[in-house]
């Protein structure tokens, strides 16, 4: 596996997340801050200390949500001239032995990039790795 900062030539294509991954993200990370706001409205009115506890739990979801959110986003892969890039692993054409249809990516130095199903067009990298690939 190569070092990031390997030339893999020019860039093919870019594949990020799926868009319903990240509308469902969205609608989440939305819904628990609204249930936030909610719950801190009705400690406000009803002074119970069991709903500012259950205000803080939605804030926690919400922030692990919207922190989830923006590291789905950052999960890129790139396509290049030369090799495949994602995240911060890169592997040369020939360094591919082979794909699977799970999306498992074995290199030749028995380390493997796991493709996650959030990828938009997963079968469709997994089948431009197999056409470009030689082995």
């Amino acid at each position: 596996m190569a070092p990031s900062g390997k030339d893999l030539g020019k860039l093919l294509a870019v594949y990020g997340p799926a868009p319903a991954f990240l509308q469902r993200a969205v609608f989440l990370t939305v819904l628990a801050f609204l249930f936030f706001l909610g719950t801190m409205f009705v400690f406000y009115v009803r002074q119970g200390f069991v709903y500012f506890i259950l205000a803080s739990a939605f804030l926690v979801l919400y922030l692990i949500s919207l922190i989830s959110f923006i590291a789905q986003r950052k999960n890129i892969f790139e396509v290049h001239e030369h090799g495949i890039e994602f995240k911060k692993l890169t592997a040369r054409w020939q360094e591919i032995q082979s794909v699977n249809d799970r999306g498992m990516i074995v290199l030749n130095c028995d380390k493997s990039i796991n493709l996650p199903t959030s990828l938009h067009d997963r079968d469709k990298i997994i089948a431009l790795i197999r056409s470009r690939s030689t082995g």
